[in-house]
């Protein structure tokens, strides 16, 4: 496989992390491995339109979103201990706007700024030693058949825009911590990924001025399938199912249990050895009466140094 390839699935991960308030954490070869020392990073742009259904206790209704992402990526890959590992670093500016009815009546809300950034630290344990430059491309080329299973760590920081007093906000005044466990199975040209995860909350205490909200765990499971041809495109589907997510505020139960199917595409094209574009669609339906039905469209530009 050659750099060209290595570089367009680097920035995979970045893409559909953009593609809007409900793609979550949709991630394809996050664990495949890149030579040590690489460094990617990216811009993409994505619009994302839908209807949101929430809890009736907060008496809104018909409301649809609109949210245009900016997102900066960086990636870079290192050696921990002689296994390849690497860390991601996502930084999203947002534009959201609500209609809907509050009480009967139509409102909206339009809002601007920052989301919350999100760090993550990952290891394949098993089938990736720490290679770099042409000691990476030797053993790729030797190693066609390959199985790599990684663990990862990923952190949501309370960093984004977030008026206490208002109910719709772009950050979550809150951690949000996620483990993760993958296993990705490279023959030749196609790789196959099951990756699972579970994400914890911290409690956001400033909620609606002085309330305290409170989150179960939300748990996490998705699969993708990813073909990289040797020429400098490659071609990725993928489906994931997540479950869980009740909350309580002031101790008192919401009944938002959630669950949610999404499914998405990517192409992307490797315009030069260090400079890629990518194209993206991910699209959330919700399973439940609470949640969201969006559809993501996105569009990146990366470069590897």
């Amino acid at each position: 496989m050659s750099n060209r390839i290595h570089h367009s699935l680097a920035t995979l991960a970045m893409l559909l992390a953009a593609g809007g308030l409900a793609a979550e954490d949709i991630e394809p070869r996050r664990w495949t491995p890149l030579p040590v020392g690489t460094t990617v990073a990216g811009v993409a742009v994505a619009r994302g339109s839908g209807d949101v259904a929430f809890d009736p206790v907060l008496k809104l209704e018909d409301t649809a979103l609109e949210v245009t992402t900016t997102l900066v990526s960086v990636v870079h890959a290192f050696d921990l201990l002689g296994r390849t590992a690497r860390f991601d670093f996502l930084l999203p500016y947002q534009h959201a706007r609500w209609e809907g009815l509050l009480d009967g009546e139509p409102r909206t809300a339009d809002r601007r700024g920052l989301a919350d950034p999100r760090l993550r630290l990952s290891v394949n344990l098993l089938g990736a030693p720490a290679r770099s430059g042409q000691d990476f491309i030797a053993y790729r080329a030797s190693h066609p058949v390959n199985t790599v299973v990684g663990a990862a760590l990923a952190l949501t920081l309370p960093l984004g825009e977030y008026q206490k007093d208002k109910l719709l906000n772009l950050g979550q005044k809150r951690f949000a911590i996620q483990p993760q466990l993958g296993v990705v199975h490279t023959r030749g040209p196609w790789s196959y990924e099951l990756t699972g995860s579970v994400s914890f909350f911290t409690d956001n205490n400033e909620f609606l001025v002085d309330h305290s909200r409170a989150q179960d765990p939300v748990l996490l499971l998705q699969a993708h399938a990813v073909y990289a041809d040797p020429r400098g495109w490659w071609a990725s589907a993928g489906a994931a199912y997540d479950w869980g997510g009740s909350s309580t505020i002031d101790g008192v139960a919401k009944n938002d249990y959630r669950e949610d199917l999404l499914y998405g595409g990517a192409v992307g094209l490797s315009l030069n050895p260090r400079t890629s574009v990518q194209v993206t669609y991910v699209a959330n339906r919700a399973q439940t009466e609470v949640g969201s039905d969006m559809d993501n469209l996105a569009l990146g530009l990366s470069v590897r140094f």
